[in-house]
């Protein structure tokens, strides 16, 4: 076990990996047109965010607003500002085989006019669940399987220049199975490792995550991968995720996933609310002087400006109480 009991709140810089694009959008009602979707990443940005999950590529016919068909032409629009970081998920049987392969091959295979764009994808993020019940109703297939496809991942020309990314879902428990043992989580956690990726991100998919359990899935972790090399996932279902931050950011982990506006949630758990808000995020670590380079001020406006497109409040406690455009 490690001694993180004895840890204090660090100061150490924060990256937050904002996932309002992707995780966000797929659970919308409405289809955005790819030049407002351009904007948000723009705005993004423009506030300091520094690693922007872009895209997916996920079945249409599954999830219709993740299949995201713009994800060629959203891609190679983006302004590939160097400091920034555009990570795409690719979390299903045909993502994993197929379409990692065609990101990998965009730039020297593809000759026509509107694929000779600028792929140049460097980060994938990949799933893999906590439970097989889970990863076949995200996925498709069980966790065995999903394993085998990163290995192919693995296997692929020009993989070893790929940093991949590694969500593990329901890693703090399952709409079907339950409560998930952190056994069965620290063996997916160690596969992983040995597989290569780069980071892996622990999801609280539904949001039943608790300072408590947070703490004993960190503490037992952190004896086999480098807190550096971890980042958490929180949806706020019970109202918890700031504290599970809390607990996260005292043992040492530097990196948190949030979404603008608290955009998201999961398209196969209907209980599951959106994802821990960004502002939200940004307010607490303001408020504890730890750097995360993004400025709240244009976050909230940021965040009213996508609920005001999408025709909802932002689901954010900070965007709210600044005042928020009137929806009716």
């Amino acid at each position: 076990m490690s001694n993180a009991h004895n840890r204090s709140i660090s100061k150490d810089k924060v990256t937050v990996v904002e996932v309002g694009l992707r995780d966000g959008l797929q659970n919308e009602k409405t289809t955005l047109p790819t030049e407002i979707k351009l904007e948000l990443i723009r705005r993004l940005t423009a506030a300091g965010l520094r690693v922007i999950e872009a895209t997916s590529f996920v079945s249409a016919k599954k999830v219709p607003q993740a299949g995201l068909a713009d994800h060629a032409k959203l891609f190679g629009s983006l302004n590939k500002d160097t400091t920034v970081r555009y990570p795409v998920l690719v979390p299903n049987v045909q993502g994993l085989r197929d379409a990692v392969n065609v990101h990998l091959l965009f730039v020297t295979s593809f000759k026509s006019d509107e694929l000779q764009l600028k792929l140049d994808v460097k980060e994938i993020a990949v799933l893999v669940a906590a439970t097989d019940a889970f990863s076949k109703k995200n996925i498709n297939c069980d966790i065995e399987e999903s394993f085998n496809r990163l290995e192919q991942i693995r296997k692929t020309e020009g993989s070893d220049k790929l940093s991949i990314r590694a969500y593990v879902s329901c890693a703090f428990g399952c709409p079907y199975d339950g409560k998930v043992k952190i056994g069965q989580v620290r063996r997916i956690v160690e596969r992983l490792n040995m597989l290569g990726c780069s980071e892996v991100s622990l999801a609280d998919t539904i949001g039943v995550g608790t300072p408590g359990t947070v703490f004993a899935l960190l503490d037992e972790l952190l004896s086999v991968i480098s807190p550096s090399r971890i980042a958490v996932h929180f949806h706020n279902t019970y109202g918890q995720a700031l504290a599970n931050v809390l607990v996260a950011l005292s043992m040492g982990i530097r990196t948190i996933d949030s979404s603008v506006a608290g955009l998201g949630g999961c398209p196969f758990v209907k209980s599951a609310t959106g994802n821990l808000a960004t502002e939200d995020l940004i307010n607490m670590l303001d408020s504890l002087n730890i750097e995360s380079g993004v400025r709240l001020d244009a976050l909230i406006e940021t965040s009213q400006w996508i609920s005001t497109v999408l025709n909802r409040r932002p689901q954010s406690y900070i965007a709210n109480n600044f005042g928020c455009p009137s929806i009716e």
